[in-house]
């Protein structure tokens, strides 16, 4: 089978696996809050949640009517050839995809106003690449919903006002956002580089598993700083008040510029779907975030 056809099929199987079923680390931090919540609501609230990630699961139909816009993240061994290849065989898995998922269509052309029906269009997928050593290709795919993209949002701070400052942005976005982007969320934190490079960056930290802190001891100390006071806003399980208004927050960084400080938080609501899959040289897939079944 070609490298194109190959991509393409993963690719498939990964948006497949991404609607139906959650990662591990996402549900054992939804099932850790339910039993922590002390709210009711919230209780109620994150029972649901378990139910229909369950359901999901069960029948192999999407945990949400809103399958996302789709975003592929992808590492490609240097070693590899015919990488031009991966860009079509994406599209046409998303727009396969679209049908046998199926997914719903998300894709609207912004100057027409019409949807077109297969989830693709003009930057859509959007496909983000990244060259590593080696001979692997590895995919992610990461179907972003429409509620939790919607708060997303980055600020150019006053660069004296450091990480104090970055702290009171992130938990005024969240207070701000409310219950639209149905948490409990994961958030994804990033600061410094540009005002593009930071919501890049905080993108990319919303791939990273909720059990991995950053490997900088203080950027992870600054994680949990987040999470603790981000969860004593009492926002709570789809904005009904609780403990568990977010179940993680992964942050990351880059240097600045003298005279900036721009920084970004990225939401993901709590369906944070995601799935990686790795294609070796000798045609073998391993599938990194799922068991394929």
């Amino acid at each position: 089978m070609s490298l194109e056809k190959t991509i393409e099929n993963v690719a498939v199987n990964l948006l497949r696996l991404a609607v139906t079923e959650l990662p591990r680390d996402v549900k054992e931090a939804l099932r850790n809050a339910y039993q922590e919540e002390t709210s009711e609501a919230g209780k109620t609230q994150l029972k649901a949640i378990l139910n229909n990630i369950e359901l999901a699961e069960k029948t192999r139909t999407p945990m949400c009517q809103d399958t996302g816009t789709i975003i592929f993240y992808i590492k490609a061994g240097a070693e590899v050839g015919q990488l031009d290849k991966i860009e079509n065989a994406l599209f046409n898995a998303t727009k396969r995809a679209t049908t046998e998922v199926p997914l719903r269509p998300n894709a609207v052309d912004p100057i027409q106003q019409k949807n077109t029906g297969d989830n693709t269009g003009r930057n859509i997928p959007y496909i983000n690449w990244e060259i590593v050593p080696g001979d692997i290709i590895e995919i992610t795919v990461m179907p972003k919903g429409g509620g939790s993209e919607n708060v997303c949002t980055m600020n150019m701070l006053v660069p004296g006002q450091g990480i104090k400052g970055l702290k009171k942005f992130v938990i005024d976005s969240v207070i701000k956002s409310g219950s639209k982007p149905c948490p409990p969320n994961i958030l994804g934190v990033a600061f410094g580089g540009g005002a593009d490079i930071a919501m890049k960056l905080a993108k990319n930290a919303l791939l990273r598993s909720l059990n991995q802190p950053h490997k900088d001891p203080k950027i992870a100390q600054l994680e949990k700083e987040l999470l603790d006071a981000v969860n004593q806003t009492g926002i709570g399980p789809m904005g009904l008040g609780g403990k568990f208004t977010v179940l993680g927050v992964n942050v990351d960084y880059a240097v600045r510029h003298p005279a900036s400080f721009p920084a970004a938080v990225a939401f993901n609501c709590w369906a944070a779907r995601r799935a990686t899959a790795q294609v070796r040289p000798d045609g073998q897939i391993k599938y990194l975030t799922h068991e394929l079944r």
